[in-house]
């Protein structure tokens, strides 16, 4: 089956690929190999220049590779600029900080001198997803690539010229030929990819049974492997926030890049006291959202990636509404060209319905009532997600105090959640393991081998024997100058 490039805004078809057989997959991962050799001893600093020049190609072409995202997937152009600057803040970041990330760690022992060094592990296999094409990838990349990894790249099918793209831009900044490729393989050739013995760690992005799929192939194969998978962040809005700010990031988070994130505010858990204050708010901000073409800058929601996506969300919306969730706003798909669903809101959700419980990858924000705070917090945690949550409240103190209860990987404050390469970013439960960026994200895929070293020239035994003529004692004592024993 071909790899297709199909413009969701519009249903046109810009290009297709076809995938790959066996033969030239075999011929890409041998030559990462040798690529990723080369790569290593070339050392620290030209690894850093080599990623350097990579954010300086992503900025200095930004408005070009922003156009291909929103062409390819539906992204708003403005959001598809900061993808393509946040993609050259990660190659920066590790450029500047990767040789102090890995450099060797002393440790105090009866060693004379003993430390923790890291090394590559070798090729990395990354199954990467189409809602951030860039962002995914190279928030992976950098890491692996600094640390003196190779990569291979198979991403979603629905992406294939941003993916090209992306391997031009490494080859573009003279990174070693094959050190990062892009696999034009089909779903079901990437087990064969994991199983092979020159793919040495992988990294998931993508659904919660996507992800089961490679974590059971990289178990079977003693691999190490990295999951970020899905995600039902709660977005926690107690008695005193400031509500029209509070309401305002709600939007933002729930409807950037029409909802497809996996790190949206998905669940606006509301306190009673202002509960029907809020939502006239988020009523008001998301009935203004701008719906449109991706490609002008006054469009705040463009299309969702594919129609078979849209077709998904708009079931689990009536299925909910059918089980009692209240439709505030939309709750439809567009009628005419493109995956376009209006911006929603689900009111009074309960366990009852399936968006309760269910991932809602699109436009649609749902609201869940809480009795008090500590429901609130009950709620968050009725989940099998823990990617992201947020907290909204004048009291700061007291909302990173009620942050320790919930089941996340990361809690922001009177802040919506994002991925930044200063902090760790990954989830705990069914949301995956694992993380990627910072200093914890570089330390995924490498070796981390202990060196321990006695200094023992003192007691070699070829010191200890007596010099036979003038052997290695004799040649010593010479050279000192010594007179020969009598």
């Amino acid at each position: 089956m071909p790899y297709v490039s199909l413009n969701p805004a519009t249903g046109e078809v810009m290009q297709t690929f076809p995938s790959w057989d066996e033969q030239r997959s075999d011929i890409a991962l041998e030559n990462a190999g040798h690529a990723q050799a080369a790569w290593f001893r070339a050392g620290f600093p030209q690894r850093a220049e080599a990623m350097s020049r990579v954010a300086k190609n992503l900025q200095a072409n930004r408005d070009d590779y922003a156009a291909l995202i929103t062409q390819e997937m539906g992204k708003p152009l403005r959001e598809a600029h900061a993808e393509v600057e946040k993609s050259a803040l990660a190659c920066d970041y590790y450029a500047r900080h990767g040789a102090d990330f890995l450099a060797d760690e002393p440790v105090e022992t009866d060693a004379s001198r003993s430390y923790a060094s890291y090394q590559p592990l070798g090729t990395i296999l990354a199954v990467m997803p189409w809602n951030f094409p860039f962002w995914q990838v190279f928030r992976a990349a950098a890491p692996a690539l600094m640390a003196g990894n190779a990569m291979v790249l198979k991403h979603a099918s629905n992406v294939p010229r941003c993916a090209l793209a992306i391997e031009e831009i490494f080859r573009a900044a003279d990174l070693p030929d094959h050190l990062f490729t892009t696999l034009m393989i089909e779903a079901g050739q990437v087990a064969a990819v994991i199983a092979d013995p020159r793919i040495h760690a992988v990294t998931f992005t993508g659904s919660e049974p996507a992800g089961r799929l490679v974590a059971a192939e990289a178990g079977r194969n003693l691999k190490k492997c990295v999951l970020e998978l899905g995600g039902s962040d709660p977005f926690i809005v107690l008695c005193d926030a400031n509500l029209d700010h509070a309401s305002s990031q709600a939007v933002n988070s729930r409807f950037l890049n029409a909802g497809q994130s996996c790190i949206a505010a998905k669940r606006l858990i509301l306190a009673p006291e202002i509960a029907d204050d809020f939502v006239l708010l988020l009523k008001q901000k998301v009935a203004a959202l701008k719906l449109g073409d991706p490609m002008k800058k006054s469009t705040r929601v463009g299309p969702m990636a594919r129609l078979d996506l849209r077709d998904e969300l708009h079931r689990q919306v009536t299925d909910s509404i059918a089980q009692g969730a209240r439709p505030l706003l939309g709750c439809e798909p567009v009628a005419g060209k493109g995956a376009y669903y209006l911006p929603s809101i689900l009111d009074h959700v309960t366990p009852k319905a399936c968006a309760y419980h269910e991932e809602l990858f699109g436009p649609v924000a749902i609201v869940i009532r809480a009795k008090n705070e500590r429901d609130a917090i009950k709620i968050a945690n009725d989940t099998r997600f823990g990617l992201g949550s947020s907290l909204w409240s004048c009291d700061a103190v007291r909302a990173e105090r009620l942050s320790r209860d919930i089941d996340a990987g990361c809690c922001f404050i009177n802040g919506m959640v994002k991925s930044d390469p200063r902090l760790p970013f990954g989830g705990v439960k069914n949301s995956g393991f694992g993380r990627e960026l910072s200093y914890h994200g570089i330390h995924e895929f490498v070796n981390i081998k202990t060196v321990w070293v006695k200094q023992t020239s003192s007691l070699c035994p070829r010191l200890q024997q007596p010099a036979k003529h003038l052997g290695l004692e004799g040649r010593l004592r010479k050279s000192r100058g010594a007179k020969k024993p009598s």
